[in-house]
């Protein structure tokens, strides 16, 4: 399949670790290229990444594949990969939905220079309005939001769709409601007793029937004009997502439709069907009705007559006007909780209830609930169904709000500032992001500038005292500015590059050209070593490149090449004899090394013959 990006054609197919029949299956699943390219362009990691055999970050190769982002044009090494990872796993500590963890993850390094200071622009705003919000309340909220769920169709065996002939049935069971309740035709239609409701979709009304839970639907109808349940389940499965997105809007201050819809959802669960009420209030009219007969009869004084009426079976008037009085009684209260007006005893002590009574009236009531209930949810279903895509639109408006929400606490939380794209590289109060959260006093921000002339520089200074850390924040400043991301620095003015390379003896790299760069200082022929280390910086040099070299040859690299060289100054050792470093190099000069101020640390610790010993090996420094 083909992805018209930019005038360039793309045929997933040929996309690295997608065959064929893999390209086929992620299509199939889609329903449609179409649908596909939809998911693409809606950053949809997570629903691709569902695909079986496609692992999330495939997921996420195909996007930024699709959408023209891959990192490696860039990310040249391992390293300076791992350096973009660790942004983005900074940044992913603030996200707090799925469809916002899916954009951080597909966020990579530009080269457009309008794109690149207009997404800046983006997260600056973005730092400016979670300054103004609550954010603990928001961040709470947002856990609760993800994409709307369509739910499974839950099967009710007590309901049924009645059709008329083999046609209809057919017609039904293409529209997939035979998936919510079964469907019968009138030849197999015996007695509507056999189910709780029916929903008679009729074409010429060839069935007769007198029952009370029939509801008539013409066979033109919509899909939820049969079976309401169909949009009302959408809904209900999606509550709490709508509920918790009506309240982070009302925290925005933005018009929202969504508390009609929780309006709606939540009198539709109000008027719930519950046919034990009539048992449990006869149950209850029987046992207050009982209780009042023997108080009453107890306090009777029967004449001889009367005693003689009740050997005769027959009900002396005093007794039978307390009957009368106590049934009546129940008999009211019953009808006004259950709003029907009927006579569920019979006359004997204690009260007998009139069991086949009282399941007709269930029956016959139920039947009328059933067919209100259903009237009820075939409008409420119409005016969902027509509320479903702006509902879609509101949950889509605060996903994209947590994208936004997630970069802009990134950014106020690491008080990061915009750089100013242009030529050579500078920044002012710049610290590496893993140290930017903590809040010691000896942590120390710094300055430091490359650009021509002087393209190419060495770093010097002391072991541990920050050499490392510097040219880590510099590849994180030149990775973030170039993502459209503010940087960790109160200042700076960032040259956009092509690729970036980054290099260390702690980890194996694959740099192509460079491969062998990292290993020269290891050459057993230290002028050997130099001599093609200055040679890699004059080429470096000769170009529109910007290099920093940490070495601790650069006294002999000069004797072959002219670079300026910085140092890292280690100022000497503190009380415990830890280092004390002004972690702002300083341009053109060579920083004091570590061995030394190690021996003076050794030197002080010792005693007698091994301290003259240390006194005499410095003397050489």
């Amino acid at each position: 399949m083909d992805f018209n990006k930019n005038g360039g054609r793309l045929d997933l197919r040929k996309i690295k670790g997608i065959g064929e029949r893999q390209a086929e299956k992620i299509i199939s699943s889609f329903g449609s290229e179409k649908e596909f390219l939809k998911a693409v362009q809606n950053y949809e990691v997570d629903r691709i990444n569902s695909i079986e055999g496609v692992s999330q970050k495939k997921a996420i190769h195909i996007i930024n594949t699709f959408l023209g982002n891959p990192n490696k044009e860039f990310l040249k090494t391992d390293q300076s990969e791992h350096i973009y990872n660790d942004i983005i796993e900074k940044i992913l500590g603030f996200a707090n939905t799925k469809y916002s963890e899916n954009r951080i993850l597909l966020m990579s390094p530009l080269k457009n220079e309008k794109t690149i200071t207009d997404n800046i622009d983006f997260v600056m705003k973005a730092k400016y309005s979670v300054s103004q919000l609550p954010l603990e309340e928001i961040k709470t909220l947002l856990k609760k939001i993800d994409s709307l769920e369509e739910p499974k169709p839950n099967y009710d065996p007590s309901n049924a769709i009645l059709v008329e002939t083999q046609e209809d049935y057919h017609q039904l069971i293409e529209m997939g409601l035979n998936s919510y309740c079964p469907v019968i035709t009138g030849d197999e239609f015996e007695n509507p007793e056999d189910f709780e409701f029916i929903v008679y979709v009729y074409s010429e009304g060839l069935i007769e029937f007198e029952s009370q839970n029939i509801a008539m639907v013409n066979s033109s109808a919509e899909k939820f004009e049969i079976v309401p349940e169909i949009v009302l389940s959408y809904f209900k499965k999606n509550y709490h997502v709508i509920e918790n997105t009506l309240k982070i809007k009302e925290i925005l201050g933005r018009k929202s439709l969504l508390g009609d819809v929780i309006d709606i959802i939540n009198l539709l669960e109000a008027q719930d069907l519950d046919e034990t009420i009539f048992d449990k209030t006869v149950e209850s009219a029987k046992n207050k009705a009982d209780l009042k007969l023997k108080e009453a009869i107890e306090k009777i004084d029967l004449k001889g007559d009367e005693v003689l009426d009740l050997l005769n079976e027959s009900m002396p008037k005093k007794i039978q006007k307390i009957f009368d009085e106590v049934i009546t009684e129940a008999q009211n209260e019953v009808r006004e909780k259950t709003g029907v007006s009927f006579d569920p005893f019979i006359q004997k002590y204690p009260l007998e209830l009139d069991h086949a009574e009282i399941e007709r009236i269930k029956k016959q009531e139920m039947g009328k609930k059933y067919i209100n209930a259903f009237e009820g949810n075939v409008k409420a279903a119409k005016t969902l169904s027509n509320m479903k895509r702006m509902v879609e639109e509101e949950i889509q408006e605060i996903l994209l709000f947590d994208y936004e929400f997630t970069l802009g606490c990134f950014a106020h939380y690491y008080d990061l500032n915009p750089p100013e794209i242009g030529n050579g590289f500078s920044f002012e109060g710049g610290i590496n992001l893993n140290l930017a959260l903590e809040n010691k006093a000896e942590i120390q921000r710094v300055d430091y500038t490359l650009e021509s002339p002087d393209n190419v520089v060495l770093l010097t200074g002391a072991n541990s005292g920050g050499k490392t850390t510097l040219l880590e924040t510099i590849a994180q400043i030149c990775i973030m500015s170039q993502i459209g991301l503010p940087v960790c620095a109160t200042k700076a003015r960032v040259k956009l590059v092509d690729e970036l390379y980054f290099f260390s003896k702690k980890r194996s790299l694959d740099a192509g050209a460079f491969e062998s760069f990292d290993e020269l200082e290891a050459i057993t022929e230290l002028e050997a070593a130099v001599k093609i280390i200055s040679s890699f910086m004059d080429f470096i040099g000769e170009s529109d490149s910007l290099a920093v070299i940490v070495t601790h040859m650069a006294t002999e690299i000069l004797k072959y090449t002219n670079v300026r060289v910085d140092g890292i100054e280690a100022k000497g050792l503190d009380e415990n004899y830890n280092l004390i470093v002004d972690r702002t190099p300083r341009m053109n000069y060579f920083a004091r090394s570590t061995p030394e101020l190690i021996l003076r640390r050794m030197y002080e610790k010792s005693d007698n013959k091994l301290k003259d010993i240390y006194r005499q090996v410095l003397e050489k420094f």
